[in-house]
């Protein structure tokens, strides 16, 4: 305390001293004295006084014991965990075979709606027999990082399938598909960094970008007047625009709504204002594109205009894992700069077979990519009339999402509602859907609502079952 004064003091002194001009002078006792040396001196009278102060110190008086068995009386610890409601006690459905077309749960056969099986290869044989291959060649996994002794071929021949297929110069395979948008991102932002992301981006880009401590930025779920507003603003307030590293974050097909991203619209801005592009594929590679190369060839956007493409490998291609893809410069600073790539152990061999064999089943059988949008189209013509409901995903989203058509005001409210449309229609119906749980960490604002993946090996039955059960509980629940 007494240091702080000093400062302050010394710091008020000088700025005194300073409001002197030279041939000032003050008269003490009929003698011309200069100001400045008045001021001087008083400093460091100051200085002496503030030097010798004792500081102050509390009386040292310990506890009696009958203090000491009172607090402990008194203190109550708080919970490590919240108090276990109703809602938590719910057992969710278990799964009990492959998560095909349909599957096994909890001991009945049901129309699966929940799994990302877009393009219908779980269970395809010559994956399986991929699979097994490799699970006689290199056995379930390398147990360590890529760095070190994790490298297999096959995971090199895996990164440079889907580099060549996507038309990159080079690719890098993450072990665990979440764990690739939130890894890749601190990999390339850092504190200082400005990040301009759409407001409904799924939790692990939100992971991402917290991860990353960049200066984040949200516009409008989608909607590119408050993208370019937002990066007018952005730019504006910059002062060293050429010294600040820049990107915006988005999704091709965002999982909390099903929409697709104007990627055209966000290149012709990102030139405009000068920013980079991370762009998650997750649940559009395989699925757009007159091939399945995503959203750069379903909106005729050379692919080198998008700085890092990631995605999980999850979904269309029926195995796990994630990569990542773009320039070598990009590619190679992640081997030393991405946690998820350099500490985790590396992808099972199985796996990265799985995905080269996904990809050449989908470069052979363009077909399965109209089956895929039939499929789609079917059940959104049937979900377009549901009671209570709209779908408000894009017409060639594979996930097709619905929300209430008049919210109740309180998401407690409106989840519990979606959760008993779900669980009606797998109890009566055995229709497997999913609704749009959120936990405490995802600041998602967008609504919340039903979701159904569609899959090109759901036939033209299990949609007329899946939406025919739809409208019958919704009708029954919302009205």
């Amino acid at each position: 305390m007494a240091s702080e004064i000093m400062n302050a003091t010394a710091n008020a002194l000088v700025w005194i001293s300073c409001t002197f001009d030279a041939p000032t002078r003050a008269v003490v006792f009929g003698v011309p004295i200069d100001g400045h040396l008045v001021v001087e001196v008083l400093l460091v009278v100051v200085i002496l006084f503030q030097l010798t102060r004792k500081s102050y110190k509390p009386p040292k008086k310990p506890l009696s014991e009958k203090e000491i068995d009172e607090l402990c009386d008194d203190w109550v610890p708080d919970p490590l965990t919240p108090q276990i409601s109703e809602e938590m006690m719910v057992e969710p459905p278990t799964l009990e075979s492959a998560a095909g077309p349909h599957a096994i749960v909890d001991g009945k056969e049901v129309v699966n709606f929940a799994s990302a099986n877009y393009l219908g290869l779980i269970g395809n044989e010559n994956i399986t027999d991929s699979c097994a291959g490799a699970l006689e060649k290199y056995g379930v996994g390398s147990c360590g990082p890529r760095g070190f002794y994790g490298t297999i071929d096959v995971h090199l021949d895996c990164e440079a399938k889907i580099a060549k297929f996507l038309g990159t110069p080079d690719s890098i395979l993450y072990s665990y598909g979440i764990s690739t948008i939130f890894s890749v991102i601190p990999a390339f932002c850092k504190k200082g960094d400005i990040i301009v992301a759409d407001e409904g981006v799924h939790w692990a880009v939100q992971n991402g970008l917290y991860l990353s401590r960049s200066t984040v930025v949200y516009f409008k779920h989608n909607d590119m007047k408050s993208l370019e507003a937002t990066l007018e603003k952005v730019t504006s307030r910059s002062k060293h625009p050429e010294k600040v590293r820049r990107y915006i974050v988005s999704e091709a097909i965002y999982q909390n709504s099903g929409q697709i991203a104007p990627l055209d619209e966000i290149v012709r801005l990102k030139e405009k204002y000068r920013f980079r592009i991370i762009l998650d594929e997750s649940h559009s590679f395989g699925v757009l594109g007159n091939s399945g190369r995503g959203l750069a060839e379903y909106c005729g956007v050379p692919i080198e205009k998008i700085d890092i493409i990631t995605a999980g490998m999850g979904n269309a291609l029926a195995t796990d894992g994630g990569f990542c893809t773009g320039s070598m410069r990009v590619v190679d600073h992640q081997r030393l700069s991405s946690s998820g790539y350099v500490f985790s152990a590396s992808l099972p061999p199985y796996l990265a077979s799985a995905a080269i064999a996904a990809v050449n089943y989908l470069e052979a059988n363009s077909s399965v990519l109209s089956d895929l949008r039939a499929n789609i189209a079917t059940l959104l013509n049937e979900l377009s009339n549901v009671p209570g409901l709209v779908v408000t995903s894009h017409l060639l989203s594979p996930i097709i999402f619905l929300k209430l058509k008049k919210s109740t005001g309180s998401d407690k409210t409106d989840m519990h509602l979606l959760d008993s449309i779900a669980n009606q229609v797998l109890k009566e119906d055995s229709v497997l859907i999913v609704t749009t749980k959120r936990s405490n960490l995802d600041k998602c604002p967008l609504p919340i609502g039903l979701r159904l993946f569609v899959s090109a090996s759901h036939s033209e039955a299990d949609l007329l079952k899946a939406a025919a059960s739809l409208k019958r509980v919704a009708s029954l629940v919302l009205s």
